[in-house]
């Protein structure tokens, strides 16, 4: 699978490992940044990473910073994006099974880095369940679109 990743300096060590991790599995992945742990901005990383997943170039997105609060935020402000926190494995479960989550974030200062590789795998092998779950995206896609909150059918 090809995975665009990206971290602030807060997520960096995790995002290391991430990618050692993921690269050891198979997957093909795209750094990023950044490429230190001197303090930066996250904005600057999030967004290309999630930007590749919203363009195709990749079919999934992990995010990493301290609390990955605003690692989520920054990557759900990029148009097709459903970025999902997770820091345990119902968490990472659910927001791929309900969400059809396209990028994980995950907090650095939040979990072990063993937790952070469990989060990971499990995102990565968990399919969208559908069914009940669609029409909610299908709503977020909507107003993604139109910029209009619109029940549509089930």
């Amino acid at each position: 699978m090809k995975i665009s990743i990206g971290s602030d300096h807060a997520g960096f060590g995790y995002k290391q490992r991430i990618i050692e991790h993921l690269r050891a599995a198979g997957h093909e992945v795209t750094d990023h940044g950044t490429h230190s742990a001197d303090s930066t901005d996250y904005p600057l990383w999030i967004i290309p990473a999630a930007e590749a997943v919203a363009k195709g170039e990749a079919e999934r997105g992990i995010v990493v910073g301290g609390s990955g609060n605003g690692e989520a935020i920054a990557a759900n402000k990029v148009r097709g994006i459903r970025c999902g926190l997770a820091w345990c494995n119902q968490t990472a479960e659910f927001t791929r099974r309900h969400n059809d989550a396209n990028v994980l974030s995950i907090g650095q200062r939040m979990t072990s880095i063993e937790i952070a590789l469990d989060l990971v795998d499990i995102f990565l092998a968990t399919p969208f369940e559908g069914g009940r779950h669609q029409h909610r995206i299908d709503e977020l896609s909507h107003y993604e679109a139109t910029g209009e909150v619109k029940k549509l059918p089930a």
